[in-house]
């Protein structure tokens, strides 16, 4: 006897979508259990072998847990805006709204012939409004509010504007970009766009200025992950690092909670260790340094306090704006150079790159604690050096404080 796998196998998906097989609904006797799957991008005419090379081996266990007697949810759905469905609409000199339609159509169809065990009832389009409206609502959600430190957790917005007016930010403990100080007369006396300022700078959702991945070409800023070789992956053009402003998360101030949140998790040490260096959060001490032969003073973050009486040279970040004012004429094209370089490195490349590299600024920094001068540099290099250190460039990212880092300030005194 034959075994006619295709006409068997069609028959039994056409039983699955008829009973509902897959289709899971609430049920409080079972243990729950989720599996997801990442989302393909309907960029192509077709699926590449690496998405069924995935989502075989998690099926295969979605379906083992089902056996295990878990109520398990496993979705399927499509990342269908972005790079990639805009690209392949360029290259087919189509509208993206049609290639995303028949490239989802023809993805299901294929996903639909491996037998799957999603749960399609779930589905999510990325470029759906019934999706996109609640990220939006989500958004808004955090742009309107604050997070307390005193309750840690988030606040709305509208009880800070009322304590504005009341008192100023006088005893104000919550999450934000920089200290302010202001009375409740001050506050009163400002302008609408002047207080939207001021409230935007303890806002979880917030426009802030920070380093990019951007592309002229495409128009865009691009993550890590669509960056190869300084180029974009989609394109192959050329990426920079450029400070631009942009929407941000204040992620930092929830730092303390995610920490204590992967002690509750079952995960591995190492993914636990890389989900730890991401949220960076550490603590130590912020100290002032001048400049040499110069009134231009910096802060510095340290989590070793104890070694400043052995600095020997102090390290800036190539996108710092103290870069161009701490380089000397003698030093200018050595630094553009350097900058030139690290500017078409991503973040990612720069921190998992351990190769030190870097350039004399030709400036120097006064150790606040024993009078000597230091160099400043941008480099991870260290100078050997008896009295001075000198002011370098980096790729180092560790030099300059963020709301991550719980800093004690000293003061500059010799």
């Amino acid at each position: 006897m034959e075994y006619n796998f295709r006409e068997i196998e069609k028959k039994w998906q056409k039983r699955w979508v008829e009973n509902k097989t897959y289709q899971v609904t609430e049920d409080e006797t079972k243990q729950k259990y989720y599996v997801l799957n990442m989302f393909p991008y309907p960029s192509g005419a077709g699926l590449h072998v690496g998405h069924p090379l995935g989502y075989i081996a998690s099926d295969i266990y979605a379906r083992y847990k089902r056996l295990q007697g878990f109520n398990v949810l496993n979705p399927m759905g499509y990342d269908a805006y972005g790079l990639p469905a805009e690209q392949y609409a360029i290259q087919t000199g189509q509208h993206p709204a049609i290639t995303t339609v028949n490239n989802i159509n023809r993805y299901r169809e294929q996903l639909d012939k491996i037998g799957f065990s999603f749960d399609w009832n779930r589905e999510i389009r990325t470029c759906d409004p019934e999706y996109y409206h609640w990220t939006q609502w989500a958004f808004q959600k955090m742009f309107n509010s604050y997070y307390c430190n005193d309750e840690k957790k988030a606040r709305p917005i509208e009880e800070l504007t009322e304590a504005f007016a009341k008192s100023g930010n006088e005893g104000l403990n919550a999450a934000c970009s920089e200290e302010l100080h202001f009375t409740a007369d001050e506050w009163n006396a400002m302008s609408k766009k002047e207080q939207q300022e001021v409230l935007m700078n303890y806002r979880i959702a917030y426009l802030g200025e920070t380093m990019v991945n951007w592309c002229p070409q495409l128009g865009t800023v691009l993550a890590n992950d669509e960056v190869v070789d300084g180029v974009s992956e989609r394109g192959g053009f050329p990426v920079v690092q450029k400070k631009m402003r942009q929407w941000c998360l204040r992620v930092s101030a929830y730092a303390q909670r995610l920490l204590d949140g992967l002690d509750t998790i079952d995960w591995t040490e190492s993914l636990k260790e890389t989900q730890k260096n991401w949220i960076g959060r550490s603590e130590g001490a912020e100290i002032q340094f001048k400049v040499k032969d110069s009134d231009l003073e910096f802060t510095i973050f340290t989590t070793r306090a104890d070694t400043m009486f052995g600095v020997t040279f102090m390290v800036l970040a190539p996108e710092s704006e103290l870069v161009a004012q701490v380089t000397t004429l003698e030093q200018k094209a050595d630094v553009d150079a350097y900058l030139e370089r690290t500017k078409k490195r991503t973040e990612r490349e720069r921190i998992s790159d351990r190769s030190v590299t870097g350039v004399f600024s030709g400036s120097y920094a006064v150790n606040p604690f024993t009078g000597e001068a230091a160099t400043i540099c941008s480099s991870f290099a260290i100078f050997q050096r008896n009295t001075a250190s000198r002011i370098h460039l980096s790729t180092a990212l560790w030099t300059v404080a963020t709301p991550t880092r719980r800093a004690v300030k000293v003061s500059s005194s010799s």
